[in-house]
């Protein structure tokens, strides 16, 4: 009875010691997610050809500090930003969609509170500035989204940032602007391929509070062009994109 009384006890400890490193293991992810790093998954083609569909990458939580969107499901613990600061011009974040504060958005990071912005023939204009453009080699990519080559710019803002950006015509809807000013607390956020994006140009997004926030997209760690059928795993290795792993996003 006593070995039967022992064994009984040392299979409850060992269930306890199982249901605790559990425990921590959430505990410690759930720290670094909300703290350090979140990873995200690209969906849309709307910031080609800096990040394509079916790129996943790490985005830092700590890079302009914390708001209620930087927890699980948003939840609402405090307002306003702890440890805030503002984005620069030209970061890639991701934010909640502020039309309904749920949707998370990536877009590229163009303007900033009291900036005026517009514009003009394709061409960004910032505070009166043209954005620098230089044409480059056109652009295709292997996730049959792009019919053919697509136009391609290398951008420069005011501040210095360089990128890519697409032009997939000339005369596109959005191609010609009002003069947007960025309100305080707010920030204009545009996708790299210009005439393919819901962004603050639309009345979908419009300007983006600071508090919508979630953090700076830093690395792409896995990328795949989805050709393959979740059940084909044979076919897994063909799909990975090797040229992008542990790229760093511009």
């Amino acid at each position: 009875m006593k070995k039967q009384s022992a064994i009984s006890q040392s299979r409850s400890r060992g269930w306890w010691e199982t249901v605790r490193t559990l425990v921590y293991a959430v505990a410690i992810a759930l720290a670094v997610r909300t703290l350090l790093y979140e990873p995200f998954n690209i969906p849309s083609g709307s910031m080609k050809p800096t990040l394509l569909v079916g790129d996943y990458l790490f985005v830092s939580k700590f890079a302009y500090g914390y708001s209620k969107h930087s927890l699980p499901f948003s939840l609402p613990l405090f307002g306003g930003r702890i440890l805030g600061s503002l984005p620069e011009r030209g970061d890639v974040a991701v934010f909640k969609l502020p039309s309904d504060n749920r949707t998370d958005y990536i877009k590229r990071i163009v303007g900033l509170p009291g900036d005026q912005l517009q514009v003009i023939g394709g061409v960004l204009h910032v505070n009166g500035e043209a954005a620098a453009r230089v044409r480059i080699e056109d652009f295709s990519d292997d996730d049959g989204t792009s019919r053919g080559a697509v136009t391609r710019y290398r951008e420069t803002l005011p501040n210095g940032r360089s990128f890519d950006v697409l032009d997939l015509m000339e005369r596109g809807s959005l191609d010609n602007t009002k003069i947007y000013v960025v309100p305080e607390g707010h920030v204009f956020a545009m996708g790299d391929n210009r005439d393919n994006s819901l962004d603050s140009r639309t009345n979908n997004v419009g300007f983006v509070p600071i508090e919508n926030l979630i953090g700076r997209a830093e690395i792409i760690f896995f990328s795949t062009n989805g050709s393959a059928r979740i059940w084909q795993v044979w076919n897994w290795p063909a799909t990975i994109r090797f040229r992008r792993l542990f790229r760093l996003i511009d």
